[in-house]
């Protein structure tokens, strides 16, 4: 069915128990003190800024960046390689204008963050609903993708196999975040980041080396064997069916550079720095890992291409998402050693370790946000010990009705949920942070028009949009509501959210944002230069 040996399917296998073993044990051993709210919130900054960055890294290199960029990359090339470079050019945003103010300004969440200078539950809530929004739809993707992919690599295709991969890997998951905390999920996020950068290396090497170390040749071998010639190489390969291909293009990709790197779960690993220095030091470790892990992608999608051909990793799968697999299968030649059998292992298992990873940290978010945000904030003087049991029992409680809807919708093609979260940290969370750390007049009323008029806009416009319907490949296949013609919703909520800001802070009137312009004022050099860091 894959093209795996047996050999390899059972080396998977052993290897995918025993790093769910030893990952698990590691939460256990690293697991916070029953007191320690700090502890479970941040580690305590226990990280070198090398270790921070590479948990970052880890945290913001999903399963849905390694199998879809590498799918994209292998099925319209060019297009591919700059959506590849949006994800880093987004952490490179983070790095030099909200990483240092986030970590001045927030202790454990972004409602932290954006309550330093507008306190209330009405922006607590709303932050803790805006981060559930924006990562439940990625947590479905990878958590339904789990059962898929183990499928794939082990060759079994039974549902109910693979509906039993999606809850006991949802689960594992669950563990990780409840039991581990930031200590184990960093810990788990670094091992993964190792795995997956040093094993994809070596397949780019062995790529590399079957084109006599030409990229120049790997390039034209997979346009040749793209189909398409010469346009794999060129713009335009992903969006040629829409109305506006180049205007599509350049708003998908703004959407991954605004929103990106803005998910909450990435933000959250800016608390952990337990200085303006560390964030930054941590910082450049993470987007140093994230363009080794762009290079290593572009060379294993274009290998896939060239080596087997486009449409046999359509046919695989029409997103692609096989693709990364598939190269690395076809980097060994047709006979396969034992130490080459064992390095295929070691790819299959980090992106097995990806997909729990990547879920535990979106878990870790949610769960804090939903305990910090919503029950602690009801009662300020709540003792350390039982908010670290709230935060737990969130992640319960966001994760299993994730697995259960994860169950529902794993047979159906899940692009327009990856692009909704991150149409949500573009439209939504990206002004909110922006505003609320630099415009000194920003309102309350402005941060929630933000919030929550850049979610619904959101919400509107995705079913209209052509991921949903109105093609083979759409979530609806067999319908056609397609009434916005463009793949995100970008073009129109990223200028709305920030308008909505803007309006809402004019609406709250003069008296309201001078009030809120000497606020700012009061913790300015808290947020923008660190100068006091906040301990409650």
């Amino acid at each position: 069915m894959t093209g795996f040996s047996d050999s390899a399917q059972t080396m998977s296998l052993v290897a995918f128990t025993s790093v769910a073993t030893i990952t698990l044990l590691l939460c256990v051993m690293t697991g916070p003190d029953r007191d320690g709210l700090d502890e479970f919130y941040t580690g305590y900054g226990f990280l070198s800024p090398m270790r921070n960055g590479l948990a970052i890294a880890g945290d913001y290199i999903s399963a849905a960046s390694v199998l879809g960029t590498g799918g994209v990359i292998a099925l319209c090339g060019y297009d591919g390689i700059v959506l590849a470079l949006s994800t880093t050019l987004s952490l490179m945003l983070l790095m030099f204008l909200l990483a240092e103010p986030l970590r001045n300004a927030g202790r454990f969440t972004m409602g932290d963050a954006l309550a330093r200078r507008m306190p209330g539950r009405a922006v607590r809530m709303t932050a803790c609903a805006v981060t559930i929004a924006a990562l439940l739809p990625l947590m479905l993707v990878q958590l339904a993708g789990a059962g898929q992919l183990l499928a794939f690599i082990l060759g079994f295709s039974n549902d109910s196999l693979k509906t039993g991969c999606v809850v006991g890997l949802g689960l594992l998951m669950i563990s990780y975040a409840a039991i581990g905390g930031m200590k184990g999920t960093a810990l788990i996020q670094i091992l993964k980041i190792v795995m997956l950068l040093g094993s994809g290396a070596v397949v780019a090497v062995l790529i590399l080396r079957q084109f006599a170390w030409d990229p120049g040749a790997l390039f034209h071998a997979a346009s040749q064997r793209s189909g398409v010639g010469d346009a794999f190489l060129h713009s335009g390969l992903e969006f040629a069916g829409g109305t506006n291909p180049r205007l599509d293009m350049i708003t998908s990709e703004l959407t991954v550079v605004l929103g990106g790197a803005c998910l909450p779960h990435i933000t959250m690993r800016t608390y952990t720095a337990s200085s303006a220095r560390q964030v930054r030091r941590s910082m450049s470790w993470a987007v140093s890992a994230v363009a080794l892990f762009v290079l290593v992608v572009t060379v294993v999608g274009f290998g896939a291409t060239a080596l087997i051909g486009r449409a046999t990793i359509a046919a695989a799968d029409p997103q692609g998402n096989t693709a990364y697999l598939l190269g690395s299968r076809a980097a060994f030649g047709p006979d396969v050693s034992t130490a080459e059998t064992l390095l295929f292992t070691t790819v299959t298992t980090a992106i097995f370790l990806t997909l729990l990873a990547s879920v535990a940290g979106m878990i870790l978010a949610c769960a804090n946000s939903l305990a910090h945000d919503v029950f602690a904030a009801r009662a300020p003087q709540m003792p350390a010990r039982r908010e670290m049991t709230l935060a737990r029992v969130s992640a319960l409680a966001v994760g299993i009705p994730a697995i259960l809807l994860s169950v529902q919708v794993q047979h159906r093609n899940l692009q327009p949920l990856v692009t909704l979260s991150f149409c949500l940290g573009a439209s939504a969370i990206a002004p909110a942070l922006v505003y609320g750390l630099f415009w000194r007049r920003y309102t309350r009323a402005g941060l929630l028009w933000t919030l929550i008029g850049g979610t619904l806009a959101v919400l509107a416009l995705m079913p209209g949009t052509n991921l949903v319907s109105g093609s083979p490949t759409a979530l609806f296949p067999d319908a056609d509501f397609n009434w916005f013609p463009f793949t995100t919703t970008g073009l129109v909520t990223i200028p709305l959210g920030f308008a909505l800001g803007w309006a809402g802070t004019v609406v709250s009137g003069r008296r309201k944002a001078e009030e809120q312009r000497r606020q700012y004022e009061a913790v300015e050099g808290w947020i923008l230069a660190g100068a006091v860091r906040r301990s409650g």
